[in-house]
């Protein structure tokens, strides 16, 4: 149960469950009691100023000798994590905190987690910063110099307990009752692209991407026996205004982030001319021929929150009633800090054309009804933190924000009934706190497939970043190479991270066989069941730098736990040099271990009366190991390299039979297969059910030594090789009501037999073992 907290401040300490957080906490700063989320109450911190500004920085104490992980915004689209253990080590616009405090004396004791949320409050933003001093310091801006205010009494939510996940959850959920503006991630629907295999014409082709490109993509990936059943059309399909090029017009992958959206309609590479040279919709035909001769079931399109990287082009012909006009970025200090950024040092110079706040509900509702009218199923939502920039003379960035999320989240909600959107360069609270319906979010910076810097800070950063993100949507691992050295890095990760699995690669550039560790025969794939987070013993570790530790990331599907762990030393972003660098071109080997425990959820998974005994399959090296409750496994890994361990729950099914299914062996989710597993008796006695609900155990005990003959009944989706551990040697097995040859390893236990293709979509094969 997570311990109630009682947060105050005693003495000018802030003290956390009778643990001191903070010292030196001074006399402007004051605390509110929130209101209880089941047994437990959090806590709001506020300050008073003497006068009214429209940017405040508030300290409120000093953080020493403590461990905490934080997400902050190391430039102005995205995230990642930082460790440390005092107040200088909180970057610039750290939008989540978590600390953790032992007690020294006592090892038996609980250890606290607090987590620090900073908010919104009215038309202000708060974030958390460090200084020299190691004070924490709340910095709080409305982006309008016309919007001020002297005191927040809700600018930072505390809460507190002993397991660090339900502390985040709880903390959550507690702030959705509180300030009304978002919903939990729980409460939205999520779009049916997830469980398919995808592809996005991004890394492909950038902006050249053409009809006829899209129509190569999916050819290619298909043929070889992977067909794609989602879609992206990435930035290039749009009309953009022809300019020429200027020398101080930034062009990075081919997207001239000064250009501006000329019309809501396809350009000239996306049109066809039709027999007898009549015009035909050009996207419209592309996306008929997408699902009608690939079977493609979802297509999204790309466009940005502002209509394109420069905006609307002011008095476009056709987009006159957008009202729109030029503005020019401003940064919040915090972010001009961190990393510079190319995007906006042009947008500066040459302006964004804002659509009119009250107008741009009918550009995104005609532009999503156009699209509709297309085919098209959802869209990408892209460069959407440029807003906050341009908050001046529309009520500051909050405001604006809020009115632009709102706008995209009805025509959403209009035009695409799938709920189809994946939010994208969107990490500000700004908008995370005001987010009703969006469920999908991408998680970090992008896959770069040319920069060796951006691997293993890629798979990090999301795993961190999910703690908190995955509280409000499910996060994206983005697009990935599958031919590429870092491709079943990357692959493993996806597998595992409950999330979307798509690819980006050129045609006729595929590993198919690493693709079918990802995607079974009808396009599907095995999705886990939550957002892949850290472990909680690598919560304060520093798995990009610190030299000495693994990353391990935890999942589960209904019938088993899964634990990815990663080797992601050696690169990072740089507070000095201000980017992503390698900071050691040869990080070594590493060893660490696995348990059972790594996954956080495994007894609800494991159902009532589990006695704790796990059967781990490790997926590159094939092991199969029966492990005692408490019990872990050591795992050794280079730069790159990664092993996914599936924990699958022993059931005891007589004195001296066990069982325990594993899942399909060739798979990296190989475990996420198995839908159902059911245990049934000779006798007459009730069948019990495992399909991740909890579920009570058999207690009859046996009259005699002999086994009785038990019928195992399973639910598999998939075709293939099908594992299962038996501690004894299976009488007969069946798959669809057909007996079947399978083979049992003794010395293991491993029962395996071969899965046939399924012809219906998403089909779960009826397997029976006879033990």
């Amino acid at each position: 149960m997570t311990v109630t907290p009682r947060i105050s401040i005693n003495d000018g300490n802030l003290v956390v469950h009778g643990k001191t957080i903070l010292t030196g906490v001074p006399d402007n700063i004051v605390l509110t009691p929130g209101s209880c989320v089941g047994l437990v109450a959090g806590t709001f911190i506020g300050a008073t100023a003497s006068d009214s500004k429209s940017h405040h920085v508030f300290s409120i104490g000093v953080l020493e000798g403590l461990q905490f992980m934080c997400c902050f915004r190391f430039k102005l689209w995205w995230m990642t994590q930082r460790m440390g253990t005092c107040g200088k080590d909180v970057p610039l616009e750290t939008q989540f905190m978590l600390v953790e405090s032992k007690e020294e004396d006592d090892p038996n004791a609980p250890t606290i987690y607090t987590v620090f949320l900073p908010l919104l409050e009215g038309q202000f933003r708060a974030v958390l910063q460090g200084n020299d001093k190691n004070e924490i310091e709340i910095c709080l801006e409305s982006g309008d110099n016309t919007v001020e205010t002297n005191r927040g009494l809700y600018l930072v939510y505390m809460h507190a307990g002993t397991n660090p996940f339900e502390v985040i959850n709880q903390a959550v959920k507690a702030l959705e009752k509180h300030m009304q503006t978002f919903l939990h991630q729980e409460k939205k629907k999520l779009p049916s692209f997830l469980d398919w295999f995808g592809w996005c014409t991004w890394d492909a082709f950038y902006t050249d991407v053409t009809a006829e490109g899209v129509e190569e993509g999916l050819k290619s990936l298909s043929e070889g026996g992977t067909p794609p059943r989602f879609l992206i059309i990435d930035d290039g399909w749009q009309q953009i205004e022809n300019k020429p090029k200027e020398s101080d017009c930034v062009v990075q992958e081919g997207a001239q982030f000064a250009s501006r959206l000329a019309g809501i309609k396809e350009n000239a590479k996306f049109q066809k001319n039709g027999q007898n040279n009549e015009q035909i919709l050009g996207l419209k035909h592309v996306v008929d021929e997408a699902k009608q001769h690939h079977n493609v079931k979802y297509v999204y399109v790309w466009h940005a929150l502002a209509g394109y990287w420069g905006g609307v082009k002011p008095a476009a012909a056709g987009m006159e009633h957008y009202d729109t006009a030029l503005a020019y970025p401003v940064q919040s200090p915090g972010v001009l800090g961190n990393q510079p950024d190319i995007v906006m040092d042009s947008l500066a110079v040459h302006g964004l054309g804002l659509v009119h706040p009250k107008k741009v509900f009918n550009f995104y509702n005609e532009l999503h009804t156009y699209l509709a009218s297309c085919g098209v199923d959802g869209v990408k939502v892209d460069v959407q933190n440029i807003i906050e920039t341009l908050g001046a003379g529309h009520g500051g960035r909050v405001s604006l924000t809020r009115s632009y999320v709102h706008a995209l989240e009805a025509s959403i909600a209009r035009n695409f009934p799938d709920n189809g959107c994946i939010a994208c360069m969107c990490h500000n609270t700004d908008g995370i706190y005001s987010t009703k319906q969006t469920a999908v979010v991408r998680a970090s910076d992008d896959f770069y497939p040319r920069d060796p810097a951006s691997h293993t800070i890629h798979i990090s950063s999301v795993a961190y970043n999910t703690l908190f993100l995955g509280e409000f949507m499910q996060p994206d691992w983005d697009m990935f190479h599958s031919l590429h050295p870092a491709a079943e890095y990357h692959a493993a990760a996806r597998a595992i991270g409950g999330c979307a699995i798509y690819v980006s690669d050129k045609p006729g550039n595929h590993n198919f066989d690493l693709l079918k560790k990802l995607v079974l025969h009808d396009g599907s794939v095995l999705r886990a069941q939550l957002p892949g987070r850290p472990t909680r013993d690598c919560l304060f570790a520093d798995p990009a730098r610190d030299g000495i530790s693994l990353l391990k990331v935890w999942n589960v599907n209904k019938c088993s736990g899964v634990v990815g762990v990663f080797n992601c030393q050696g690169a990072g972003w740089c507070k000095i040099t201000k980017k992503t660098r390698i900071h050691d071109a040869s990080p070594g080997t590493l060893t660490g271990s696995v348990c059972a425990n790594d996954v956080d959820s495994i007894t609800q998974v494991a159902g009532a009366n589990w006695n704790g005994e796990t059967v781990i399959y490790a997926h590159r090296s094939g092991e199969v190991v029966r492990l005692p409750k408490g019990a872990s496994v050591p795992v050794t890994l280079k730069v790159l390299e990664y092993e996914l361990f599936h924990f699958c729950p022993v059931k005891e099914i007589a004195t001296n039979i066990s069982f325990a299914p594993i899942g399909l062996l060739d798979m990296f989710n190989g475990s996420g297969a198995v839908e159902q597993f059911e245990v049934q008796k000779t006798s007459n006695e009730k069948p019990e059910l495992f399909d991740g609900e909890v579920s009570s155990e058999l207690t009859t005990s046996l009259s005699d030594n002999r086994s009785p003959t038990a019928t195992i009944t399973l639910k598999v989706r998939g075709c293939g090789r099908f594992g299962a551990y038996c501690s004894q040697h299976p009488l007969k097995c069946t798959v669809g009501n057909a007996e079947t040859h399978f083979s049992y390893d003794l010395a293991t236990g491993l029962v395996t037999l071969t899965l046939p293709v399924p012809q219906e979509e998403m089909y779960r094969w009826p397997i029976e073992i006879q033990v």
